[in-house]
């Protein structure tokens, strides 16, 4: 028989809910409003191509990517990359994706703060994330088994997974901040109107709780190894 523990059971579950729930509200809000023409009928490269022009950012590419709500901006290659229903897309949602990504490289031009954190934790993620699950199992092992090498472990499982913690942070603030420039650069060039930005506000927050629900589970994570450590609390049941 597999022992589950409880903590982890009351610490994980909330935040797991909340990520179910922010996937069918992100997917249902993008297929609601991906339903809805703007009055402009720009697609979402269209789009893209004119706040960059608006922002004199002449140096990124717009490039079709496959993949359902694959969207995303590379600051290494400076390129935007659409998936099909926002590259071709003419509908509010497809308005409200690309302006949000155009944030993003307009993030970039202006040397936005959190934007460059995030972009210089990735190469360190990208070692910590592969390298942290382990070590805290071994250092739970050793513990249960009363090693003395159990904490020091936990504690550099628990460094490294804080890491990925402090990504997760920094990301909100990022992806917030890019939805804010988006709805003001389709409501200020008047690529949309005062109803189609309400959708288009709607699709956004919707793809911004997927943000927080990432940030809760990891931060929940954290803190069940914390106590489970010895570091914070006491361990024991």
């Amino acid at each position: 028989m597999f022992y589950i523990d409880p903590l982890y059971l009351m610490l994980s579950i909330p935040p797991m809910l909340l990520a179910f729930y922010a996937q069918w509200k992100v997917t249902s809000t993008f297929k609601r409003y991906s339903q809805v023409r703007t009055g402009r009928g720009m697609t979402g490269a269209d789009i893209a191509a004119e706040i960059l022009r608006t922002r004199n950012i002449r140096d990124v590419r717009i490039e079709p990517v496959q993949g359902t709500l694959s969207d995303h901006y590379d600051p290494t290659s400076k390129t935007l990359r659409l998936s099909p229903e926002v590259y071709s897309g003419r509908s509010v949602a497809a308005a409200g994706v690309a302006a949000h990504e155009v944030g993003h490289a307009i993030q970039h031009a202006e040397g936005y703060a959190f934007l460059k954190m995030r972009s210089n934790l990735v190469p360190v993620l990208n070692i910590t994330s592969k390298m942290a699950l382990p070590t805290l199992m071994i250092g739970m092992v050793m513990i249960s088994m009363q090693s003395a090498l159990g904490q020091p472990v936990m504690l550099a499982g628990i460094v490294l997974f804080s890491v990925m913690v402090l990504f997760q942070l920094v990301t909100l603030p990022v992806e917030f901040d890019a939805s804010s420039r988006a709805l003001a650069a389709i409501r200020d060039g008047g690529i949309v109107n005062s109803q189609e930005l309400g959708g288009a506000r709607k699709v956004l927050s919707a793809a911004a709780l997927t943000y927080v629900a990432a940030a809760v589970s990891s931060l929940m994570t954290l803190l069940y190894f914390l106590i489970r450590s010895g570091l914070l609390g006491d361990r024991r049941d």
